[in-house]
């Protein structure tokens, strides 16, 4: 079976054909560096890792590309409420961005542009759309012209007269059309500012990516453009219209987004207040279980936050590694032909990256594995873990007094209600641990094996 990867921008699956195989530029969206990453970045770099990884397991060449927005003014408002300057500040969450993502299992881009660092690339870029009469200045501040790219609205689907100004679109009584979007602004004082024919300023958002993207692919076409679904408009839509207006060619081929992160049915974001950083989040759980979480659902569909979500989580990846530790320890090498759980698997990941039905075939092979006490079988299990950046670890994590402490309350709990199965389970589930559980007068005690 083709990959198959589902496209934004038809709305539907194509088989996957990069436009210089087996070379893949890949652009990804990065990070405003004003803050610490929160859970809803995670997934988002989470699960283009995992895209990248399965590309390189299919034998695909990935350039990965990745910004950091290093000027904005979210990180000019931090550094004046820190007092202190804009690079400082910026440099500080560079930092925890590389550590948090490391933490979490995700492969370094191939290249990480800033913005402060391709400003001369985006001046020329505006001057370009001014010339072909896609852009316009008014008072040193320079405006994308709508109406004149007619493909507006091909990515989100929106026509012109439903759209309202995005989130980070200026509403600016200069320009022709509300639609309009900044691409140069003129700094206020004390800001960043760089030289330019429309005076000393700063670029827009949008133009960055377009910018950035070109230099770091030498191609004027992308085969995968990502990030997630709240950047299909405006920031995606306005970066197709700089882009193919200045270039003549489609941006990318294909366009994939994550789903969002969702805490009581609403996104995770640092504008409304309920998001949960990385590193908050590492304190109470081992990072791979957070990339476990996040894997476990399917890229595009939108994944609910949850201490009770992360405890499940845990659970499940326990038990791939335990049928990964005790087979690959004590288990044979079997005559048995296990390529067909492969199989299972690569069909899965192929029909749109599904990571979800992906780790459901692990389970199955760890349930073959652990029925055949199966080196081999556990073998296998590692090294498809792996396509997934899973069930690499060498040591096996040995179980907390208090987590035993809990499964014995819920074994007693389970007992009490006659819910013999589920008190079964957790003897077994503790006995695979190397726990082994006696009933004695004074209560239940418990022994490493």
């Amino acid at each position: 079976m083709t990959l198959q990867v589902y496209n934004t921008l038809t709305q539907s699956k194509e088989d996957f054909i990069p436009l210089q195989a087996p070379k893949v530029n890949m652009y990804v969206c990065g990070v405003t560096v004003y803050d610490y990453c929160h859970i809803g970045h995670a997934r988002a770099y989470v699960v283009f890792d995992m895209i990248r990884r399965y590309l390189e397991h299919k034998g695909y060449a990935v350039n990965h590309i990745q910004n950091f927005t290093d000027v904005d003014d979210k990180i000019i408002k931090r550094a004046g409420q820190d007092g202190k300057q804009i690079n400082e500040i910026t440099r500080v969450f560079i930092d925890a961005y590389y550590e948090d993502m490391r933490a979490l299992g995700v492969k370094d881009a191939h290249a990480y542009p800033k913005a402060t660092e391709n400003i001369q690339g985006m001046v020329s870029m505006i001057k370009a759309l001014i010339d072909k009469g896609h852009a316009y200045e008014v008072n040193g501040e320079v405006f994308f012209k709508v109406e004149s790219f007619k493909g507006y609205g091909k990515l989100s689907k929106r026509k012109l007269d439903d759209q309202e100004a995005g989130s980070r679109v200026d509403v600016n009584s200069h320009k022709k059309n509300p639609h309009d979007f900044t691409l140069w602004k003129p700094s206020k004082p004390g800001e960043p500012a760089w030289d330019s024919p429309w005076g000393k300023g700063r670029p827009g958002w949008h133009i960055e990516c377009s910018v950035m993207s070109l230099k770091e692919a030498g191609i004027e076409t992308l085969d995968i453009h990502g990030g997630g679904q709240d950047l299909i408009f405006p920031h995606h839509e306005n970066e197709i219209a700089q882009s193919e207006a200045y270039t003549g060619k489609p941006f990318s081929k294909y366009w994939l987004h994550n789903g969002f992160v969702t805490i009581n049915r609403e996104k995770m974001s640092k504008s409304l207040g309920n998001f949960f950083t990385v590193r908050e989040v590492l304190k109470k759980y081992p990072p791979e279980v957070i990339r476990f979480f996040i894997l476990s659902t399917h890229y595009r569909s939108p994944i609910s936050y949850s201490d009770e979500q992360l405890d499940e989580a845990k659970k499940g990846l326990d038990r791939l590694y335990e049928a990964v530790y005790e087979n690959m320890r004590d288990g044979h090498n079997d005559d048995a032909d296990y390529l067909t759980y492969e199989a299972e698997f690569t069909k899965y990941m192929d029909d749109d990256l599904n990571s979800a039905g992906a780790i459901g075939a692990l389970f199955t092979l760890a349930t073959v594995a652990n029925k055949n006490k199966s080196k081999k079988a556990a073998q296998l299990l590692k090294k498809l873990g792996d396509v997934l950046g899973l069930l690499q670890s060498e040591q096996k994590k040995e179980i907390l007094p208090e987590e035993i402490e809990v499964l014995i309350q819920k074994r007693q709990d389970a007992r009490k209600n006659k819910d013999f199965k589920t008190s079964d389970l957790i003897r077994d589930e503790l006995l695979a641990k190397g726990i082994i559980l006696k009933d004695t007068p004074q209560g239940v005690r418990w022994e490493k094996k």
